[in-house]
């Protein structure tokens, strides 16, 4: 099965987003946002895009109030460590340290209001209570109320002045916090937020935000019954979406997991109403410095897996202590032997690689390329029918990552073979070169299809949709019954009238959402198309349509299978004059 490839069409750079051209004479005004960070207080080490860290956070935030001092810093809740969302969690002691280094980090940041989510209450009520009245920051929550009559501890909003405008910013807590938050009582959330918005108004606030730990699904629903919001900064949510989207007037944005990217809003604000936004996502590279206030507060690990250096085993000693260190020794050499062909253009093996190092610091790398004699053997040996293939010495059973990676491995000789449903696959062996030849297999409920198909539309690609037949007569698709009613019917637009084929699937890659899939026709027989999307002559089509998915078992999109040997995928739609320079080679 194919769940990934390490070839990387286009980097996914920091994305900036514009509306209209900025009016030299409104105010400007700048709101810095985070969420779900659950404590991450050093940069990730993730193989693909190794950023984050609030030390670095920090310095950039400093960096944007110099800038522009009318600016606001926020978060939407799950800054605390711990529970089943920290992918970094150690024991209570040391999680509850991470949480108190990471409250004083943002308190060093300013920020200026934060979100109570459920992961607040990790480790109950005395220690929530005692760290947050320790501090500064205002912690919001309009649908909690303290039953020990507490004041002060949750505001349900707080009101912001900048540069005269007036900004109210409401905090909302997921019901799931219930279970964890014995002492407090909940509030139904959509009858608390409606009137915080209500008493906003009435203290002639000029923009609404809304911090919410929800989730978006919930979020979408409560935006939906009453007006008011113009800004919703979402939480407890791990879904990857657009950096930004909008709902009617207000504006929805994400946080980066983890704290990894910092978000940006940079609002353009004429006549007390919001008349143009620019949304940034900023990343948290090792080029920005850190902050020394931070450092001065941060240990320097809390595991091993904060204390990496190349070719050598980081070892945390006095872990989450100022007298922290990172011991580092020399690792044991593990052997990989990559075997892979010059003859794929996308066989692309550093993600993988990268990764393995996390595993294996030793890790010492060798190349076999096909068809050269000494692989031909090991091929045949090994059955491997498509590359590259990774095979990791008898050695790497010796190292601590071994157990992180056994299920992703099978014996093949003196070798452990990464399964190639782990590594991902770019060039079959065993299937005939056909020069030329471009099969695409998508989705048309997919947001990008539309743009896609304009992009790919001249390279003449053979369409594959992205359905499974699970019995006989019975197919399914991501998006339900409604989907793989699309592809019957355009499965039978493209046999009785192919000219049209490719104007139908656009079109409705265009206009998914609708059920007018007739105007889609442009005057065709409609009542044909009925017919046999409906009969056994539409199933057998999409059959045929889907059978190459069956063959190479590929379930997501978009995908490309390249002179019917190499396949691919990419993130969005590939910029055209990359995608000429992947056909050319």
């Amino acid at each position: 099965m194919i769940r990934k490839t390490f070839f990387i069409l286009f980097l996914l750079l920091p994305t900036t987003y514009y509306l209209l051209p900025t009016n030299v004479s409104a105010q400007e005004i700048t709101i810095l946002y985070t969420g779900e960070t659950h404590a991450m207080l050093y940069p990730c080490n993730c193989p693909k895009e190794p950023d984050g860290g609030v030390a670095r956070r920090a310095t950039l935030i400093k960096q944007l109030r110099q800038k522009n001092p009318n600016t606001l810093v926020l978060d939407s809740g799950g800054f605390f460590a711990g529970g089943l969302q920290d992918e970094y969690t150690q024991n209570t002691a040391l999680d509850m340290q991470r949480a108190c280094v990471n409250l004083k980090a943002m308190e060093s940041m300013k920020y200026d209001a934060l979100t109570i989510g459920d992961d607040e209450f990790n480790f109950g009520r005395d220690f929530l209570e005692e760290n947050i009245t320790k501090t500064n920051l205002a912690f919001l929550s309009c649908n909690i109320s303290d039953t020990a009559k507490l004041p002060g501890l949750f505001r349900p909003y707080i009101i912001k002045e900048v540069s005269g405008i007036k900004i109210g910013i409401i905090g909302v807590t997921t019901l799931l916090a219930v279970q964890k938050a014995s002492g407090f009582k909940f509030i139904e959330p959509r009858l608390r937020v409606k009137q915080a918005v209500s008493e906003l108004k009435k203290n002639n606030v000029n923009i609404i935000v809304l911090l919410s730990h929800l989730g978006e699904s919930e979020d979408l629903n409560l935006i939906k019954d009453f007006e008011g919001i113009d800004i919703l900064i979402v939480g407890h949510s791990r879904e990857k979406k657009e950096p930004f989207t909008k709902m009617g007037r207000t504006l929805i944005l994400r946080p980066a997991w983890q704290g990894r990217r910092l978000g940006k809003l940079t609002l353009t604000v004429e006549d007390n109403q919001i008349a143009d936004y620019k949304v940034e996502d900023l990343g948290l590279s090792d080029k920005i410095t850190n902050d020394p206030d931070i450092l001065s507060i941060l240990p320097r690990c809390f595991s091993d897996n904060n204390c990496k250096q190349e070719g050598l085993i980081g070892i945390c000693q006095d872990p989450g202590t100022l007298k922290s260190q990172c011991i580092f020794v020399k690792a044991s050499k593990v052997p990989l032997l990559i075997i892979t062909t010059k003859l794929c253009s996308v066989c692309n093996t550093e993600g993988v690689v990268k990764y393995l190092k996390t595993l294996f610091p030793g890790l010492v790398t060798s190349y076999l390329y096909y068809p050269q004699a000494p692989t031909t053997k090991l091929i045949n040996d090994f059955g491997i029918k498509a590359l590259p293939v990774f095979l990791l010495g008898k050695e790497s059973e010796r190292e601590k990552g071994f157990d992180k990676l056994k299920e992703n491995l099978e014996m093949k000789g003196n070798f452990y073979m990464v399964k190639p449903q782990f590594s991902g696959i770019a060039y079959f062996l065993e299937r005939k070169n056909i020069k030329g030849r471009l099969d695409l297999f998508i989705s048309l409920y997919d947001k990008n299809t539309s743009a896609l198909l304009d992009m790919i539309k001249e390279f003449n690609p053979i369409v594959h949709f992205l359905a499974v037949e699970k019995a006989k007569d019975n197919f399914a698709a991501k998006d339900g019954n409604l989907e793989v009613e699309e592809y019957l019917r355009s499965v039978c637009v493209q046999k009785y009238y192919p000219a049209n084929f490719w104007d139908y699937i656009s079109c409705r890659g265009e206009f998914i959402n609708t059920s007018w899939w007739q105007d889609c026709l442009n005057k065709l027989d409609t009542n044909k198309i009925m017919v046999c999307a409906q009969g056994e002559e539409g199933k057998e089509l999409l059959r045929e349509n889907i059978n190459l998915n069956k063959e190479l078992q590929i379930i997501s999109g978009p995908a490309y299978l390249l002179d019917n040997q190499e396949i691919f995928g990419s993130q969005g739609v590939p910029k055209k004059e990359e995608f000429k320079k992947i056909i050319k080679r």
